[in-house]
């Protein structure tokens, strides 16, 4: 039967789980632990909620040039931050401030609440371009990688203004070679150290 995606990404992020349980200091949450979808803007929510640290979206690769190959690292791109940031602004106050923790907005202009939230997401942003460098080193340990630096996009999952975000491309599921790989439980394991130490280093 065709490999799915889904399959292959849970069973990954179980063994991550697994591994980071074991890393004192360390508390990983799943964001779900069964064949279920949980809507992207849901995914961040739910990371908030919790208070994460770092928000790591796995997933597997997939292009029509069948050839393509190796992992990828991912982190919110300029425009997408950008425009994130502006919708922060645009909604109601007690989901603005939860940048702040107990600061609100009210009292400031709307160009010093834009300031404020850029602040704080570039930090954000820093942090997740670091903790993305510090994974894909190690995946580089693992096979081939798709570019030596980690990447910039708008993924939807990577736009949370006050979490770190990265997204990891484990393999393309579209390169046959890669697809045997990706349901190898011994690659899994080595993706998952891989990850795992990155995050944690």
């Amino acid at each position: 039967r065709a490999t799915r995606e889904k399959d292959v990404t849970l069973a990954v992020a179980r063994r991550l789980y697994r591994r980071l349980s074991a890393v004192r200091g360390v508390t990983p949450v799943m964001v779900r632990d069964s064949d279920d979808y949980i809507a992207l803007r849901e995914r961040m929510r739910l990371a908030r909620a919790r208070n994460a640290d770092l928000f790591v979206s796995i997933h597997a690769d997939a292009f029509k040039r069948r050839e393509a190959r190796g992992s990828s690292v991912y982190t919110l791109g300029p425009k997408g931050a950008s425009s994130e940031a502006a919708a922060w602004l645009a909604k109601a106050e007690n989901e603005s401030a939860a940048l702040y923790g107990d600061i609100t907005l009210d009292g400031f202009d709307t160009s010093v609440r834009q300031t404020l939230l850029d602040l704080a997401q570039g930090a954000t942003l820093e942090s997740s371009i670091d903790a993305g460098t510090e994974v894909l080193a190690q995946l580089k340990g693992v096979g081939a990688v798709h570019k030596p630096v980690v990447e910039r996009a708008n993924f939807a999952v990577l736009k949370s203004p006050d979490i770190p975000s990265i997204l990891v491309e484990t393999a393309f599921i579209s390169n046959l070679q890669e697809e045997k790989k990706l349901v190898d439980p011994g690659f899994q394991d080595h993706l998952a150290v891989a990850i795992g130490d990155g995050v944690s280093s």
